[in-house]
């Protein structure tokens, strides 16, 4: 009889967790507590437009790519409608003071000379500065692809210096400085404590190629579903985990707020550690491991903007757009005051399948601080009063505000406008304070916010984004960790050896 696992969550990390064990023959239950699966990969529609809430750019998708091999794998590739974002401009960083515009090439040789061709004097620092990266990212096996033995290894000390420091180590133009951490959104860095493996990881990972989905990123969680559904397993909605039963370091069994029993021989958690820790059995865990993962911080919220846009009305755009205000400010974008808010967002307008030359829907997207909405934390979604509806609605207008600066007439061509507050996030992705990224990592404790996907519940397995990294590289590639885990065997391999033709 085949091996059961139950996942209690139905976020990205959770699914390509299911997805792996159901490929190889176990019987997986993903439990997920909203009436939607993907977590960052949701999607809503509103007059007949989809929106994605948290998955907008891709990397890893171009040929060689971990995840078009993954997906390959999975059996999942040809499903999905992906779209390439131009190599000759990937990103196009505008700066609102001096009205600079620098457009970005993807590739590792179109990516050095895209920007030198701004900073010519600084071509044979960009050239070692890419290079660099490169090596840093080596050093992560997993994101090759390859075998490791473990995460914990010894790294060398570029990896672990701040990410401001090595981009300073190798360039001398401070504008230069500035742009090269333009990828700053995608992963909350600060200055003089955020690793520049993160830097690293995130920078290679685009230059290698961007992509983004042509209909929405929630046909990825759809054929992750469909590949635990296809083998025997199944994906249950509005099924919202309340109790963690563990007996003689075996989790026995878990409860629902429906009163439903769930069993299995295998449980794996996608749920931020901090609600795992909440709601299973008292005592499973030391205290001081509970207060480490109490303590630590985690990374920014966001402040989204989802714009239906009038027909014919704004232009296509086919790369992905940054704003910032004036140089200098790339490492303070989540904690700066709420009235200069924003200084800095990315914007783009995403795919359609018959595409033509005008967008149909435009997404803004700011970092901010949970903070700016702690007056409201203990209100729900739609019962959180007039003043936090008055409150959206400025912060919309400031961001609008900014966008007029580079694009006029975009008031004019607004339909309809949609907003999403770190309260959102919170409620909809399940995370500790809006995170948008998981746990923060730091420099100077490197490992203190990278969590093994074993514990001490033997029949007990951590996936998601708090763990080694986040997004839509990181998070596949912890799942892929912890079905190796929770297999006891390396499948790495064979996903390597998969032909795309095989899927």
């Amino acid at each position: 009889m085949n091996k059961t696992c139950l996942i209690i969550g139905g976020g990205m990390g959770g699914l390509f967790t299911g997805a792996f064990l159901a490929k190889n023959s176990v019987k997986v239950t993903v439990l997920e507590k909203n009436k939607i699966i993907g977590g960052g990969l949701q999607c809503f529609q509103r007059n007949g437009k989809i929106f994605e809430t948290g998955m907008h750019v891709l990397g890893g998708f171009h040929p060689g790519g971990n995840l078009r091999k993954i997906c390959s794998y999975l059996g999942i590739l040809d499903k999905l409608k992906i779209q390439h974002i131009p190599d000759d401009c990937m990103d196009e960083l505008y700066y609102h003071k001096t009205g600079e515009v620098f457009n970005i090439a993807s590739g590792r040789k179109g990516f050095v000379e895209s920007l030198a061709a701004y900073f010519p004097k600084e071509k044979a620092n960009l050239k070692r500065y890419t290079d660099e990266l490169y090596r840093i990212t080596d050093e992560v096996s997993r994101f090759s692809l390859r075998e490791e033995t473990s995460f914990l290894q010894v790294h060398s000390e570029n990896f672990r210096m701040p990410a401001d420091k090595l981009i300073a180590s190798y360039i001398d133009d401070l504008k230069l400085r500035d742009v090269l951490a333009y990828l700053n959104p995608f992963y909350s860095g600060i200055e003089g404590l955020t690793p520049a493996y993160v830097h690293a990881l995130l920078s290679v990972l685009y230059i290698n190629g961007a992509s983004r989905f042509e209909g929405g990123s929630q046909q990825l969680a759809q054929a992750l579903q469909d590949v635990i559904e296809s083998n025997g397993g199944q994906v249950i909605l509005g099924c919202n985990v309340i109790q963690v039963n563990v007996k003689d370091r075996c989790v026995t069994h878990i409860l629902t707020a429906e009163g439903n029993k769930y069993t299995a021989d295998f449980f794996v958690s996608s749920l931020h550690p901090t609600v795992l820790t909440g709601i299973i059995t008292p005592g499973t865990f030391r205290p001081g491991f509970v207060n480490r993962l109490n303590s630590l911080p985690d990374t920014a919220s966001a402040f989204s903007v989802y714009i239906d846009l009038k027909d014919k009305a704004f232009p296509y755009i086919d790369h992905t757009c940054y704003y910032n205000e004036d140089y200098g400010q790339i490492w303070q974008q989540e904690n700066e005051p709420i009235e200069t808010w924003p200084r800095a967002f990315m914007y783009m307008t995403p795919p359609d399948a018959d595409q033509t030359q005008y967008a149909s829907r435009l997404l803004v997207h700011c970092l901010m601080d949970f903070k700016e909405v702690e007056r409201w934390e203990n209100t729900i979604t739609g019962h959180r009063g007039e003043d936090y509806e008055v409150w959206k609605k400025q912060r919309v207008e400031a961001i609008l505000a900014k966008l007029s600066l580079v694009h006029p007439g975009i008031k004019e061509a607004v339909a309809n406008i949609y907003s999403a507050s770190p309260l959102t996030i919170r409620d909809f992705y399940g995370t500790r304070r809006g995170s948008i990224f998981g746990y923060r990592k730091d420099c100077d404790n490197m490992f203190e916010a990278i969590l093994p996907v074993y514990t001490k519940v033997k029949n007990l397995y951590l996936t998601g984004q708090n763990l080694i990294l986040h997004g839509n590289c990181g998070v596949p590639l912890t799942a892929l960790s912890t079905a190796e885990a929770v297999l006891g065997r390396n499948i790495i391999n064979e996903i390597n050896d998969y032909d795309e033709t095989d899927c």
